[in-house]
């Protein structure tokens, strides 16, 4: 198990608004396994990091291309088996939030080209939008997703669907996404949000949490 949940909130987000910003003409996965295991100013890779500095690095020093976990797309895919998190399925338990970071490796897997170098994509610029709704449904308007976080309690871990709100429960830790949209149900507003614990967690793999307050 990995704490990467930072790093696939960064990754998710930035592919989008590469796609974005390029009007359509440049579409790539990004690495988030580059940026788990090189960005030594991020934290502590699987055992957790800061998505601004995910944000710096990318602008900084730049991420080359990688796909999911044995799927062979782009240059460095993500090495990590999928587990479950916190739902029965056909894959392993999922064991915490932490383990051992792979290393940072500076070649692209083998048949892929170009060089990892020459793969390298970089953002323009890296910045903090405030906790605030309307700047950051501007910001997602005009930019395209961005990645957020917040604390997670033992009642997220069984969302299953809905408008999610905390209603029981401790807080279990730090938790960052990506967040893509806004909407409203039954006149309850909601953020919608990609989180990265596989397709057979919440609404295939997407959540709505309540939007507006604190909770």
């Amino acid at each position: 198990s990995c704490g990467s949940c930072w790093a696939f909130g960064a990754a998710e987000a930035i592919s989008d608004r590469v796609c974005i910003h390029s009007n359509g003409k440049v579409s790539v996965e990004i690495s988030a396994e580059d940026l788990l295991t090189c960005c030594d100013t991020c934290g502590m890779g699987c055992n957790g990091g800061y998505p601004s500095a995910a944000w710096d690095f990318w602008t900084n020093e730049g991420l080359v291309s990688g796909g999911l976990y044995n799927s062979h797309i782009g240059c460095r895919p993500y090495t990590i088996e999928p587990c479950e998190h916190h739902v029965n399925g056909s894959r392993p338990p999922c064991t915490g939030e932490g383990g051992d970071t792979p290393q940072c490796v500076l070649t692209c897997e083998a048949g892929y080209s170009p060089s990892y170098k020459a793969d390298k994509h970089y953002g323009k610029t890296a910045y903090t939008v405030d906790a605030d709704e309307k700047q950051i449904q501007v910001e997602i308007s005009k930019n395209g997703p961005v990645e957020g976080a917040f604390t997670v309690y033992e009642d997220f871990l069984l969302y299953k669907s809905g408008v999610y709100q905390h209603v029981s429960g401790s807080a279990v830790g730090g938790h960052a996404i990506k967040v893509l949209g806004w909407g409203e149900e039954d006149g309850v507003p909601y953020w919608l949000c990609a989180n990265s614990w596989n397709t057979d967690w919440g609404e295939n793999g997407y959540f709505r949490i309540l939007r507006g307050s604190d909770h």
